[in-house]
């Protein structure tokens, strides 16, 4: 089993998202639709972000040259999140053999994800 965490303060990608180019260059067009038919919720666009770094953290040495775009943090129809992969970070994981288990929360001030790789 891996895992990788991450934290960051919501006031913080309030801050980041007045850059307009910060969603374009790090989600993808599936997270953007999603995000976008929730008309962009500051705590699910953080949630997410931690969520991408976590599985980057979780991934190691071995996340070297895979973009933040190829890591998708998507919804389920019970509303959980689960990761889909594209591109370079799809075929590092495969090397993994290993399943991938997600969890997200939030409260006012911090967003927070944990991702564990199993087999």
């Amino acid at each position: 089993m891996i895992t990788g965490s991450y934290i960051i303060e919501i006031p913080r990608i309030e801050k980041i998202l007045k850059k307009n180019k910060f969603i374009a260059k790090l989600y993808s067009p599936q997270e953007m639709k999603f995000l976008m038919e929730k008309h962009f919720p500051v705590f699910s666009i953080a949630e997410m972000f931690c969520a991408k770094c976590a599985f980057m953290k979780a991934m190691g040495i071995s996340s070297a040259g895979i973009k933040m775009s190829e890591i998708s943090v998507l919804t389920d129809y019970s509303g959980a999140y689960y990761i889909s992969l594209a591109g370079k970070a799809k075929k590092a994981f495969a090397i993994k053999k290993a399943r991938i288990s997600i969890s997200c929360s939030h409260t006012k001030n911090l967003a927070s994800a944990v991702v564990i790789f199993y087999e």
